[in-house]
């Protein structure tokens, strides 16, 4: 196997087990009485993303891919994203899920990263992680037509989770 394709399969993996600690999570706050906001959304969201990594490999393994400068790009800027990633997870602890969920007497994070950069999850982690992966398999074409599909889908998902956040500021 080549290594593009590899590395995908391992950044996969890794998000595979942030989905476990979003469910975990998601069980505990849903027993202390959250609220979820953009269910359909945040199905969409998952199905785009899961599209992203999928048509970005399906076009590494059809294309062939070499390790390219493209793909050491795409390669630093997933492991820059995952890291911000893991911040963030580390952060909001047992609230962070993947979805939108108000725990009643929620707080809001106010640390440095949190204060400086709004939804530092989505612009550091989530438009990073799918242009790096894009890039990292050459996937142009993922790149060109699910991308555009993608920030459409994640423009709603900030609006919704700003109007649930709204009466905690």
């Amino acid at each position: 196997m080549h290594i593009v394709l590899l590395i995908t399969i391992l950044f996969f993996l890794v998000r595979i087990v942030t989905i476990f600690i979003s469910i975990k999570n998601e069980q505990r706050i849903k027993k202390l009485g959250a609220i979820e906001y953009g269910k359909l959304n945040s199905l969409l969201l998952t199905l785009v993303h899961i599209t992203v990594y999928g048509g970005s490999f399906y076009e590494a393994y059809i294309k062939n891919v070499e390790f390219n400068l493209y793909s050491k790009i795409g390669f630093c800027i997933m492991v820059f994203s995952y890291l911000m990633l893991f911040y963030v997870i580390y952060a909001l602890r047992e609230v962070w899920t993947v979805k939108i969920f108000i725990v009643p007497n929620h707080k809001i994070v106010k640390s440095f990263l949190f204060r400086t950069i709004r939804h530092p999850n989505y612009f550091l982690n989530i438009i990073p992680e799918i242009i790096g992966i894009t890039l990292l398999c050459n996937a142009w074409k993922t790149m060109i037509f699910v991308l555009p599909i993608y920030i459409v889908v994640l423009i709603i998902r900030i609006y919704q989770e700003e109007k649930a956040m709204k009466g905690m500021l």
